[in-house]
C-alpha cells in the first residue's frame, strides 16, 4: 500500500473521529483497522501513530490552524473535512519531518476529493501559511 493510501485511510479515521465525542481512541481505530480489513503491519502502525499523534498534539495543532487563518475566520468556520485535512497535514509537517512539498499537495489532493469546491485552494493557502511560520521556506 503506497503511503498516499494509507494517508487517504488515516484521513477518514481522522475525519470520523472529528464528528464524533469522546470516544475510545484505541477502540476506534481497532473497529476502523477491523472493517476495512487492514492487515498490512505499516499501515496499522501509521494510522495508529497518526491517529494518536493528533489527538496527543490536538491543542498545538489547533494553535497552529488558528495562527494561519485570516482574521474573518474562526476555526468553528473550517469543515469538518477541511479542519481533519490540516490535522493530519500539520502534524505530519511538524512532528514527522514529512517534506512539506509532499504534504500539502496531498493534503490539496485530499481536499479535492473529499472537500468543497474551494478546498483545494483553501487547504493550500493555509498550509502555506504554515510553512511560513514554521520557517520551512
Amino acid at each position: 500500500m503506497s503511503r498516499t493510501e494509507m494517508r487517504e485511510l488515516a484521513f477518514k479515521l481522522v475525519y470520523s473521529l472529528e464528528i464524533q465525542n469522546d470516544v475510545d481512541i484505541d477502540e476506534q481505530i481497532d473497529l476502523y483497522i477491523g472493517e476495512n480489513a487492514i492487515t498490512n503491519t505499516n499501515t496499522v502502525e501509521y494510522i495508529n501513530d497518526v491517529v494518536k499523534g493528533i489527538k496527543n498534539n490536538k491543542e498545538d495543532i489547533k494553535d497552529v490552524i488558528k495562527s494561519c487563518l485570516d482574521s474573518k475566520w474562526t476555526i468553528d468556520r473550517i469543515s469538518k473535512i477541511n479542519l481533519s485535512i490540516l490535522e493530519l497535514a500539520i502534524y505530519e509537517i511538524k512532528y514527522k519531518d514529512i517534506p512539506f512539498r509532499v504534504e500539502i499537495n496531498e493534503a490539496v489532493e485530499l481536499a479535492k476529493k473529499y472537500g468543497e469546491e474551494t478546498s483545494g485552494k483553501f487547504i493550500n493557502g493555509a498550509l502555506a501559511k504554515v510553512v511560513k511560520e514554521m520557517n520551512l521556506v
